[in-house]
């Protein structure tokens, strides 16, 4: 017995001598891996910021408070003993002490609370993106098997403001939509993790062994759009959009000299920060990813290919029917009227669709096609937005017999609301089209700032016959053309009314019409142009009174905001009739 008994404590100070000696180091890190917990920092995402540096978008830190019912429902506290001073005694607790102790953070029902804490579940979220306030309350309440996991949110101080532009979130953080997409990969930060010592019941050890990295935020973005320029455009095509009872409205605010969209307004909208409550419909930029058939502001590019090809000059008279016959078609104006003796200013500035065609038809169909391609027509804007739409401009080869003659008024071709923008920007800037921009530069997190690059603009017309262009649409807004009501004291404007026949996709039919004007100011001097649309109003539907006075509203803010003085000199007088008138 007594050689048994030595053999046996003989084994067991060979396997402790293994343990304590031999195994230790290994044993230590098995022992230390059961401690160990490793989580990740989650990268805050860069904001989104216009010109000025004013958020648009950004996110804050969140924290989701879950818990383990089992660890819960084994709590343990331990509290000095009333009886006994300088000792303590153990209190076991559970899932509905728990409950008493978190609902008033967390906003919610004892007895709910309860339920979600009772089980043998390991993980349960008690509630999502809290702030850090709440989460610093929860955790100082020091309960067992509860914990927390940083988080983010993204929110939008201003609500809906420039929400189709910025994009939104899905309910499982992820960018959906306009800018968040469309520049998530510069956006979106990198990670960190964090690894350290949890006791018995899931909470972090103090002095616990810690490792890791930091997470890197994302870079912040800056647009071109300009805040109160953005909310003075939603405001005022907001108003209008309910007053004409139109089913929707886009308004574009682009600055001349490098296409920079300062504005970019949709109606309806919606709010990011409640994109539960929003119409699908909304979600969109309309003024990218809806097209139409622009009417007479694409009458421009008809008078400018015209003029540039040297068959008509703003003076050329015109004899002027009510209806004109092409193609086995009859054409005919807005309204019927007696035979007009008018220049092709006067052309312009009644809006003809006669003598419009009379003037565009003496240019070839493949000629006039590539003019309104230089335009950008039928052309990716350049923007690379999340659904844009490019337009519709088909080969001249392919143009009907009346086709010919529609596109040179606007129809039969199809646009989007910030190419039809740039037609007046071309205009405007002495002939040179100017891409389109709506991202001015990157912030990167060392506080450097990547600007984008200057784009390079493309000559469509010359400088001579833009402004002959520009003088003959300053026609248009006089009390003899169709948008007086464009007109703003002190400064010399000019642009072009637009009602077209809308088509409805659910008729596959036209219905309803298309009222816009786009213009440009100071004439003189261009340096803004501003470009409203609205959908299938039904109480007035003519651009120059649906579309005119948002024109108005939203230029004479930006004139005023940017600080652009007054016009100096006199529009010029130009002759809208051949007698002289």
């Amino acid at each position: 017995m007594f050689l048994g008994v030595c053999v046996v404590i003989s084994l067991f100070a060979v396997q402790l001598l293994r343990l304590q000696a031999l195994d230790a180091s290994a044993m230590a890190q098995e022992a230390l891996g059961g401690r160990l917990t490793t989580v990740t920092v989650p990268a805050l995402r860069g904001a989104v910021l216009d010109t000025h540096g004013v958020t648009l978008a950004a996110s804050v830190e969140r924290w989701d408070v879950v818990a383990s019912q089992r660890v819960v429902a084994a709590w343990q506290q331990f509290v000095p003993d009333p009886a006994r001073p300088g000792t303590t005694i153990k209190l076991t607790l559970g899932p509905h002490d728990a409950a008493l102790l978190l609902a008033p953070l967390l906003g919610q029902d004892v007895d709910a609370l309860t339920t979600k804490l009772t089980g043998t579940r390991g993980y349960v979220v008690l509630k999502r993106s809290v702030t850090p306030q709440v989460w610093r309350a929860v955790d100082d309440l020091d309960i067992g098997g509860v914990s927390g996991t940083r988080t983010s949110q993204r929110v939008h101080p201003s609500g809906g403001l420039a929400a189709p532009i910025t994009g939104w979130f899905s309910g499982d953080n992820k960018p959906l939509g306009g800018m968040e997409t469309r520049l998530d990969a510069q956006l979106t930060g990198k990670d960190g993790k964090s690894t350290f010592e949890r006791d018995p019941y899931g909470r972090q050890i103090a002095t616990g062994q810690i490792a890791g990295f930091d997470a890197v935020p994302g870079n912040d973005v800056r647009l071109t759009i300009d805040r109160d320029l953005q909310w003075k455009a939603e405001k005022a095509l907001a108003v209008q959009v309910r007053a004409t009872g139109a089913l929707s409205g886009t308004a574009v605010v682009m600055r001349v000299s490098d296409g920079a969209i300062l504005a970019l307004a949709n109606a309806p909208t919606f709010d990011p920060n409640a994109t539960g409550e929003a119409l699908g419909a909304n979600l969109r930029n309309r003024a990218l990813g809806d097209i139409y058939e622009p009417g007479s502001t694409g009458k421009v590019m008809t008078a400018a290919a015209a003029i540039e090809e040297g068959v008509v000059k703003a003076s050329s008279p015109f004899t002027v029917p009510s209806t004109l016959r092409r193609a086995g078609k009859t054409f005919q104006d807005s309204h019927s009227h007696p035979v007009e003796h008018l220049t092709f200013a006067g052309v312009l500035a009644t809006s003809s669709n006669v003598g419009t065609i009379m003037a565009g038809e003496r240019v070839p169909p493949a000629t006039m096609h590539d003019y309104l391609a230089k335009f950008g027509i039928g052309r990716p804007t350049g923007l690379d937005f999340p659904g844009e739409s490019r337009g519709i401009l088909a080969p001249a080869q392919d143009w009907s017999g009346t086709q010919r003659y529609t596109v040179l008024f606007g129809q039969g071709l199809s646009v989007n609301a910030v190419q039809a923008a740039g037609v007046y920007q071309t205009i405007a800037n002495g002939g040179v089209r100017m891409p389109p921009r709506l991202v001015e530069g990157v912030q990167r997190v060392d506080g450097t700032v990547a600007t984008s690059p200057a784009a390079t603009g493309t000559r469509v017309v010359s400088a001579a016959t833009a402004k002959t262009v520009i003088t003959m649409l300053e026609g248009v807004v006089s009390k003899e053309g169709t948008a007086p009501e464009a007109m703003i004291p002190g400064y010399r404007v000019a642009g072009k009314t637009g009602t077209a026949q809308r088509r409805d996709d659910t008729c596959k039919c036209y219905r309803g019409y298309t009222g816009s004007f786009i213009g440009l100011a100071p004439a003189d001097a261009p340096q803004l142009v501003v470009a409203v649309t609205l959908q299938r109003p039904v109480k007035g539907y003519y651009g120059g009174t649906v579309a005119a006075p948002v024109f108005r509203d939203i230029m004479t803010y930006a004139l005023q905001e940017l600080q652009i003085p007054p016009t100096g000199a006199a529009s010029p007088s130009i002759r809208l009739t051949t007698d002289g008138r």
